[in-house]
């Protein structure tokens, strides 16, 4: 699926659609697009929709930030752009069983993720215009998409 949006406003309701088919589902979802792509911001909307109470910022320096979401489950948020060139195991399974993982810069760490995922690039064009490709890898993803409608 390939769309575009041209405001701060479309990709925080763009995040709210995605809160709402992902809203109970254990499901990793990767975000990718250059620096200033706007990944960030929609993390943040997509965990204010699903009702996360505390400030979400980019774990840039931290690489892992958990809150909870509305239904108690977590939400985790994973900025791998410091991860390039590991190769050890870094242990975000346990991320990837319960609640929603969000993963900023998940090319870094491909050979880590589960193959069943949703995959958003972001991609930045003049001003606020972002072309959004969003591909689900696998049948329970696939599903989750299945009920998108902008």
């Amino acid at each position: 699926m390939k769309f575009e949006i041209h405001s701060i406003a479309e990709t925080q309701k763009f995040a709210q659609e995605m809160a709402r088919l992902c809203r109970g589902e254990n499901v990793l979802i990767t975000l990718d697009g250059d620096l200033g792509a706007g990944k960030t911001t929609w993390t943040k909307a997509f965990g204010k929709a699903l009702g996360v109470k505390n400030t979400i910022n980019s774990p840039t320096f931290t690489i892992l930030k958990s809150y909870k979401q509305e239904d108690g489950k977590p939400l985790h948020h994973i900025d791998a752009y410091r991860l390039e060139g590991a190769s050890q195991d870094l242990g975000f399974e346990d991320c990837f069983d319960e609640g929603i993982t969000v993963i900023e810069w998940s090319h870094y760490i491909e050979d880590q993720l589960p193959d069943d995922r949703i995959s958003i690039s972001l991609e930045e064009g003049i001003g606020e215009d972002r072309t959004i490709v969003i591909e689900a890898t696998g049948k329970e993803t696939q599903e989750i998409l299945e009920g998108y409608h902008d």
